[in-house]
């Protein structure tokens, strides 16, 4: 007996449950594809209550399809694996799919935004489950839906089509300039939150591209959900072509790999580590691709002498947020020296209220962290180098009790005095990807100078996502905004991490963009500029060689 059954609402396991488990397909040119096996999501309460049979469940699964073990209540659901074939499928079908959809009215496909906005909203129930189910705290999950809302927001939306087209008479002629489609393009969202990463790729489509989504092997579920169940339904009332949207899930080296050698590519979206999308972008120039590139963050925040320190701190704070496994937190503080020992202790006030436990429990803040060699590695590296531990700096149990063998990390201070060698301590140079925060103190002796000190601090940081200011002079402020040069978004005196309609959401420069990095709307970056000038009774021999050099007639 097959354990998969398809009905009226979408894909899903055959069964006795309740809540039956989801079961996706591939989905390649508007049909559901097989694939050449499955991997399987099991809930990430059983990793922490019951780890042995958790991890032994998805082994039994994944290398038999058919066992009785699939009803198990872990189970959350499964997706099919792409091989080789496949993934040339799924590209020879966007290319089919690419010119029909880009002739498609801007407008129309505009209609999109606010479709999928409402689709969200409707299924919001649905999509936080699964994410909570791959780990995300309830939480972190909603704020990470709140930022799709807001990318796919009226306002937002607006923005993107006005940027999109704009038209002017001038000397008797109709000039456009338009944003035309790049064609096909691939996403390749991350593993810690790949599902509202994968749901930019509705933005591409509204720009007119087909795309390509790689769901990552490890946390395929609620990619393959927020894709085929809200996405999909709404391309096939616009009546969109087979192939503008395919949803794969597989092995990140070997189809990145395809998708560079392939001529019918045209932009790789990238979302993942420094030195594998830096390795890409070369590799894309060199083959006349368009990477577009969303790497590390290494973001910075810095304190002025008059900021309201009560609310710097708690900005500060998302630091800790998922255990810092989120590129956009806080990574680094550089806090004026007469407020530095008050802004610390409020800082350790509030990691101290940042809580391990079940992701469903709407207290927990702190994801697990499965490898914490590194953590530990530079914490030895910063104390030797002279920072101070402020608090944390241990393995926890969900309870919150020290363990040696806990699967969370502290929330972690370390107090870093000097702006001169701050940079040799790798928790400030680099992006740790732990719950670990360095509090920079500057020398007291910059005097009038400090601020400018500050800034070409900032501004030497290798990375640049987003860099956030707390303070209340106006001065300094604009100071602020004048001086800081990297960065995709500045904040100031608000959330790091908040979303907001018109103002990018992501993008950034140095090693969080590459080459080419800067503020992204995936619209426009998956998109290029045209000119179109239309005439009217324009003589071309009077136009060109009739005109007196300063433009006159």
């Amino acid at each position: 007996m097959s354990l998969v059954a398809f009905g009226s609402s979408g894909p899903h396991f055959a069964g006795s449950r309740d809540t039956p488990p989801l079961s996706y397909p591939l989905y390649l040119s508007g049909q559901d594809s097989e694939g050449v096996g499955w991997v399987y999501t099991v809930s990430s309460r059983s990793l922490l209550h019951d780890a042995f049979t958790s991890i032994s469940l998805k082994r039994t699964l994944e290398q038999d399809a058919d066992s009785a073990a699939a009803q198990h209540p872990y189970v959350v659901g499964r997706c099919a694996v792409a091989g080789d074939h496949d993934v040339e499928l799924a590209l020879e079908a966007a290319a089919k799919a690419a010119p029909e959809w880009a002739r498609v009215p801007m407008e129309r496909r505009m209609l999109l935004g606010a479709a999928f906005r409402k689709k969200l909203q409707e299924h919001a129930d649905e999509f936080l489950r699964l994410l909570v189910a791959e780990a995300h705290p309830i939480a972190l999950a909603r704020w990470e839906l709140s930022c799709l809302l807001e990318v796919y927001s009226e306002e937002s939306c607006s923005w993107y089509q006005r940027n999109m087209y704009a038209e002017f008479d001038h000397g008797g002629r109709r000039l456009q300039v338009r944003r035309r489609p790049d064609g096909v393009v691939c996403l390749n969202p991350p593993q810690n939150a790949p599902a509202p990463s994968a749901a930019l790729a509705m933005l591409m489509v509204m720009a007119g591209n087909a795309v390509v989504v790689r769901a990552p092997r490890s946390i395929a579920l609620s990619t393959m959900y927020v894709l085929r169940e809200l996405a999909v339904p709404l391309l096939d009332e616009l009546d969109a072509p087979p192939g503008t949207l395919n949803l794969l899930c597989g092995n990140p080296g070997r189809m990145l790999r395809q998708w560079v050698d392939s001529p019918l590519v045209n932009d790789i979206f990238y979302i993942g580590s420094v030195e594998e999308g830096l390795k890409l972008e070369q590799e894309c120039v060199a083959k006349g691709k368009k990477p577009v590139l969303e790497l590390a963050g290494n973001d910075g925040v810095v304190v002025w002498a008059d900021a309201d320190l009560e609310h710097a701190a708690e900005a500060i704070a998302e630091c800790f947020y998922g255990s810092g496994q989120i590129c956009m937190v806080p990574n680094y503080v550089v806090a004026h020296p007469s407020i530095a020992d008050e802004l610390i202790d409020l800082v350790a006030r509030q990691a101290a209220k940042i809580k391990p436990g079940d992701p469903d429990d709407e207290n927990v803040l702190l994801s697990p962290v499965r490898r914490t060699e590194r953590f530990f590695a530079l914490m030895d590296q910063t104390t030797k180098l002279g920072s101070r531990l402020v608090c944390g700096g241990a393995r926890i149990e969900s309870d919150g009790k020290p363990s040696d063998t806990g699967i969370f990390l502290q929330p972690t201070v370390v107090r870093v005095e000097g702006l001169a060698h701050a940079r040799d301590h790798d928790v400030v140079r680099e992006e740790t990807f732990f719950p670990l925060l360095p509090v920079v103190v500057p020398e007291p002796d910059f005097g009038d100078g400090l601020l400018e000190e500050i800034l070409n601090f900032v501004n030497a940081n290798e990375y640049g996502l987003r860099n956030s200011l707390w303070a209340r002079s106006p001065d300094v402020i604009d100071a602020f905004i004048a001086g800081v040069g990297n960065g995709g978004l500045l904040k100031v005196n608000d959330s790091h991490i908040g979303f907001l309609p018109y103002v990018p959401s992501h993008g950034g420069t140095g090693l969080t963009g590459g080459a080419f990095g800067e503020a992204n709307y995936p619209m426009f970056r998956t998109s290029h500029l045209q000119g179109v000038a239309i005439a009217r009774d324009v003589s071309p021999q009077r136009e060109i060689l009739g005109r007196k050099l300063d433009g006159g007639e």
